[in-house]
C-alpha cells in the first residue's frame, strides 16, 4: 500500500519533471506578460479606463523610476519627450527632487499621450530577454545546443555598455554631479538595455537548460528503478 509520503514524493517528482520539460515556455509566458502589461496602461488611459491603468502604473512603480522624460509614450504627438522638451511643455524640472517625483507621477494627457508603465531602458531589457528566450527555444527545437556566453564577452557586451551609459548619467546629475553633465538618449538606452537583456539570456539560459535536463534524467532513472512510468 502506497503511503501518503510516497504519494507526495511522486506528485513532487511529476511536478518537477513537467516543469523541467516546459520551463522555457513557462518563463517565456511570464516574461511576455511582464513585457506587455506596461503597454496596456497607456491603452487603458486612452479609452478612459483610468483605474486599471493606474493599478498597472502602481504595480511597476517599485521596479522602475517611471520618469516621464525617460519613457515611451503612446497616442501622443511624439513617442518620447526628452528632459528639456518635457520641462518646457509641462513645467516640471527633471533634476530636482520635487521634479523627479512629479515626473514619476506624470502619466500623460491627451496632447502628449500616455507613458508606458516602465522606462525606455527597462522596455529594451525585458524585450531583449523575451526575444532572446524565443530564439533560444528555436535553436533547441532545431537540435542545437547553445553554449553559455563567456564571462568576458558578457562583461564587454552586456555589462559595459549599460554600465557606462547609466552610471555616467547618474554620476553627472544632481545630487552627485561628479562628472560633466550628460543625459542619455532614448535610442542609447534602448541599445544598451537590449544588449544587457539578450546577453543575460545567452549567459544564463544554457546553464538553466542543462540543469533542467539533469533533473529530468534523474527522475527518469528513479522511475525506472521503481518500475514506474
Amino acid at each position: 500500500m502506497t503511503s501518503a509520503t510516497e504519494k507526495l514524493n511522486r506528485l513532487g517528482d511529476r511536478f518537477a519533471y513537467g516543469f523541467s520539460a516546459h520551463w522555457l515556455k513557462i518563463l517565456s509566458i511570464v516574461v511576455g506578460l511582464y513585457v506587455g502589461l506596461p503597454f496596456a496602461a497607456p491603452v487603458l488611459m486612452q479609452v478612459g479606463a483610468e483605474r486599471p491603468a493606474n493599478a498597472i502604473y502602481a504595480f511597476y512603480r517599485p521596479f522602475c523610476h517611471q520618469f516621464a522624460y525617460r519613457s515611451w509614450f503612446l497616442f501622443g504627438e511624439q513617442p518620447f519627450y526628452e528632459a528639456p522638451q518635457f520641462e518646457q511643455i509641462t513645467g516640471i524640472q527633471p533634476y530636482t527632487n520635487e521634479g523627479r517625483l512629479a515626473a514619476r507621477r506624470f502619466v500623460g494627457n491627451e496632447q502628449l499621450g500616455y507613458k508606458v508603465a516602465y522606462c525606455e531602458r527597462d522596455v529594451a531589457i525585458y524585450l531583449g530577454v523575451f526575444l532572446a528566450g524565443l530564439l533560444f527555444g528555436l535553436t533547441r527545437l532545431l537540435g542545437y545546443r547553445v553554449k553559455p556566453l563567456h564571462w568576458v564577452l558578457y562583461l564587454l557586451l552586456g555589462i559595459a555598455p549599460i554600465g557606462l551609459d547609466g552610471f555616467s548619467q547618474l554620476l553627472s546629475q544632481p545630487p552627485l554631479q561628479w562628472l560633466p553633465f550628460r543625459e542619455s538618449t532614448p535610442y542609447l538606452r534602448t541599445f544598451t538595455g537590449f544588449m544587457f537583456g539578450t546577453m543575460n539570456v545567452w549567459l544564463a539560459y544554457p546553464y538553466v537548460a542543462e540543469s533542467m535536463d539533469e533533473i529530468r534524467d534523474g527522475i527518469r532513472q528513479k522511475w525506472a528503478r521503481l518500475g514506474l512510468n
